[in-house]
C-alpha cells in the first residue's frame, strides 16, 4: 500500500550527491569509531587469554564449570539477530517503511532476550566478581559487551521512533546504518567472548 512506503522527495539538483557525501563521511567516522572499540576488546582478550594461560588453577576451589547451553540458546538468538537488522536495513532503503519497523523492533526484542537471559545466568552462577581471576574477568568481559548490547538496543528503539517523524528517513539514514553496523560489531565480539569464555574448557 501507498502508505506502508516512505514519502520520495521532489528532485533537486545536487542534493543527491551531497546527501551521499555526508553519509559516506559519516559512516566513515562511524566505522573509525568502532575500530577503537575493536582495540579496547581486543586488550581484554588478549589480557584473558594470557591469564588462563599463565593460572595454573583457572577454576577457584568448589566452583563448577560454565553451562554451556543456555547461553549457546542466546548465542544463537543473538547471531540471528543480525541477520533480521540487515533485511530491516534493505527494507528501509527499499522505502518499505512498515517491513523496516517490524523487522528492526524484533531485533531489538532478540537483543532483549539475550540481555534477560545474561541477567538470569548471572543470578544463578555460585560465584561472583571478587572470585578470582576467573570471577573477575567473567564479570568483566560479559558485562562490558551486555553495556554495548544495551546502548544497541537504547539505539535502535531512537531510530524506531524516528521513523514515524514524516520524511525524517527520505534524505539520508545514516542513524539506520549505523545502528545496524553497531549491531554487527557486538554480534562478532560475543562470538569471540563465547567461544573464549564458554567453549574454551581446557
Amino acid at each position: 500500500m501507498r502508505t506502508n512506503r516512505l514519502r520520495q522527495p521532489p528532485p533537486t539538483s545536487g542534493g543527491s550527491g551531497d546527501t551521499d557525501n555526508e553519509h559516506g563521511n559519516g559512516m566513515f567516522g562511524f566505522t573509525v569509531f568502532l575500530l577503537s572499540e575493536s582495540v579496547v576488546f581486543l586488550s581484554f582478550f588478549v589480557t584473558y587469554i594470557a591469564l588462563r594461560l599463565t593460572t595454573p588453577h583457572w577454576l577457584p576451589a568448589g566452583v563448577p564449570r560454565l553451562e554451556v547451553l543456555k547461553p549457546a540458546i542466546n548465542t544463537v538468538v543473538l547471531v540471528s539477530s543480525s541477520f533480521v537488522i540487515y533485511f530491516a536495513e534493505r527494507s528501509m532503503e527499499r522505502h518499505k517503511l512498515s517491513k523496516f519497523r517490524l523487522l528492526w523492533l524484533t531485533t531489538s526484542a532478540m537483543g532483549t532476550y539475550f540481555l534477560v537471559g545474561q541477567a538470569l545466568e548471572w543470578r544463578g552462577l555460585s560465584f561472583g566478581l571478587t572470585t578470582g581471576l576467573f570471577g573477575a574477568t567473567f564479570y568483566l568481559l560479559t558485562g562490558f559487551h551486555g553495556l554495548h548490547v544495551f546502548v544497541g538496543i537504547l539505539l535502535q528503539l531512537l531510530m524506531f521512533a524516528r521513523s514515524f517523524i514524516p520524511g525524517n528517513y527520505n534524505k539520508s539514514h545514516f542513524g539506520v546504518s549505523s545502528t545496524s553496523l553497531f549491531w554487527h560489531f557486538v554480534d562478532v565480539i560475543w562470538l569471540i567472548l563465547f567461544s573464549l569464555i564458554y567453549i574454551w574448557r581446557a
